[in-house]
């Protein structure tokens, strides 16, 4: 990582203003429904509390779109951090003034519309409460808001936390160098969502299982009748040119169904046997995983980004989760992002069988497909 980290500050009596990604689902009662956001950034706390520091804490929750709104308050979320940590944790009504306390946590940054707009008076606010600034919220590095970006040009040194550089060692080494057979499993509803990180991955890995909803717009382009299927009619000529890769792999078979619910009349078919008018393709068939598991077998990296079919359905799970098991059975360097991706691996048993378990969906995409994040590009260079 060409970035500082935080373990390259000196951290004893410094006030640490630490950008976190607490952004959890709330209960009615501003109980936290799920805290792994919270815990993936424990280790990044302990490490400054342990080297001296007294941290300011920031983030963001759900979108107020800059006023200020209870059903947004990260305070539920500052009493359960105190239970995770052990200790108290102090907790400011406003983010730009801090309170008294060795672990603070600040209001809402989205209470300010200035946060979004990356307003640079607000920036330089949120860079007084502090000594030395850290990003830990990789989730959230690829936007340009004041607390992920701006501040860091307000303050002398700007690092990367344990989870940012964890993120960004990962992903960066399936880009600039992966050990081989690299393979890449993309999956989701839309060719125009991965279209950067296919472009961007195809010259990089040796194999590349496209699933999901965006092989019907690859079928279509190829004159198969795909039914009720999604398909994006204007991408038609770009899957023709990414078709003449011979890395690029397709399912064999395909699970359709003439409408998305649990119960639902299924047929297994061949993919390229034309799909009924009224009927749609929903998931990848038994032999599309097997054959997606012998690709994976062979890997010694693998990168997985979206499901295979209508994952939130049982009935359209199984082709996510068998390529869930085969990833975790692999035993190669294996690397998940998305949000669907991670819950399937959850849902198979296998989480603790992948390597890294990327925490930014957006970012982690943004990043793969080439793109520089701002709040990557922000921190103090080594």
């Amino acid at each position: 990582m060409s970035k500082l980290s935080i373990r390259d500050l000196e951290l004893q009596g410094k006030r640490v203003f630490i950008r976190v990604d607490f952004n959890v689902p709330l209960g009615e009662s501003g109980e936290v429904q799920d805290d792994t956001r919270i815990r993936e950034t424990l280790a990044t706390l302990r490490y400054a509390m342990d080297h001296g520091a007294k941290l300011v804490l920031a983030s963001h929750l759900g979108r107020p779109k800059g006023k200020v709104n209870p059903k947004y308050t990260l305070k539920p979320v500052a009493a359960h951090l105190e239970k995770l940590l052990g200790r108290a944790v102090a907790f400011s009504p406003d983010c730009t003034q801090s309170v008294p306390g060795d672990v603070v946590l600040l209001e809402n940054v989205r209470f300010y519309a200035e946060e979004e707009a990356n307003d640079p008076a607000f920036a330089k606010k949120l860079a007084a409460l502090c000594d030395v600034y850290v990003n830990d919220a990789f989730g959230s590095a690829h936007r340009a808001h004041a607390s992920t970006e701006g501040i860091a040009h307000c303050v002398s040194r700007a690092a990367a936390g344990l989870l940012m550089e964890k993120e960004l060692n990962y992903l960066g080494a399936a880009i600039a160098h992966p050990e081989r057979p690299y393979v890449v499993i993309l999956g989701g509803a839309k060719v125009s969502d991965k279209i950067e990180i296919i472009r961007n991955l195809l010259p990089l890995c040796d194999t590349m299982l496209i699933g999901g909803a965006m092989v019907y717009t690859f079928l279509k382009a190829k004159g198969v009748e795909t039914g009720k299927s999604l398909v994006e009619n204007d991408k038609l000529d770009l899957a023709r040119e990414l078709m003449a890769s011979p890395k690029l792999k397709f399912p064999v078979d395909h699970v359709i169904a003439p409408r998305i619910e649990q119960g639902a009349e299924t047929i297994v078919q061949p993919i390229d046997a034309p799909v009924p008018a009224e009927w749609m393709g929903l998931d990848i068939g038994e032999a599309s995983v097997k054959q997606f598991a012998a690709e994976v077998a062979r890997a010694k990296t693998i990168l997985w980004n979206g499901p295979m079919g209508v994952f939130e359905v049982e009935q359209f799970s199984h082709g996510t989760i068998g390529v869930a098991k085969a990833v975790a059975a692999a035993g190669a360097t294996s690397i998940v992002g998305g949000g669907d991706s991670v819950a399937a691996i959850h849902k198979a048993g296998v989480a603790d069988k992948i390597t890294h378990v990327s925490t930014g969906g957006g970012a982690s995409m943004e990043f793969l497909s080439g793109k520089k994040l701002p709040g990557v590009e922000a921190l103090t260079d080594k």
